[in-house]
């Protein structure tokens, strides 16, 4: 359980991709908080339709004194409020500087724009929470004259 002592949150962005080099130092691209999904044309819906997204979670942490096997969890909350059931990963604290990185995929389904928040727990305890809006853009054409 996160305490005064450790483990400490040191990162916690959503991205398009993670590098991870052969000397274990990680290369985040893209970081993001906003997805647009825009629709054009005169069939474009009023509402937005659901869109289909791929993203990298990278959460990194500091021992400090913790040792031990803990879990995290990510726990997706809509813009409703609505909260899904989490991703969870069991990580090792070795102790000290020692940390771990946590790249998780998420193939997430959002069907309304808005706010949504993902919360990042360590042993059941709430750590810090991952904002991501999502916009829907319509754009029509006025017809033509004849």
């Amino acid at each position: 359980m996160p305490s005064e002592q450790g483990p400490y949150l040191k990162t916690a962005v959503f991205c398009e991709h993670v590098l991870r080099e052969a000397d274990s130092v990680s290369s985040l691209i893209r970081i993001i908080d906003r997805i647009t999904l825009t629709r054009t044309g005169p069939d474009a819906p009023l509402e937005m339709p659901p869109i289909s997204y791929n993203l990298r979670a990278f959460v990194a942490l500091t021992s400090g004194e913790a040792r031990g096997s803990h879990e995290v969890k990510i726990e997706l909350e809509e813009p409703s409020g609505l909260r899904k059931p989490p991703m969870a990963s069991t990580v090792l604290f070795e102790g000290e500087d020692k940390g771990v990185n946590l790249v998780l995929n998420i193939a997430a389904t959002f069907e309304y724009q808005g706010l949504y928040w993902f919360n990042v727990y360590l042993d059941d305890k709430l750590l810090t929470r991952m904002p991501l809006r999502v916009i829907y853009s319509r754009v029509t054409h006025g017809s033509p004259k004849t």
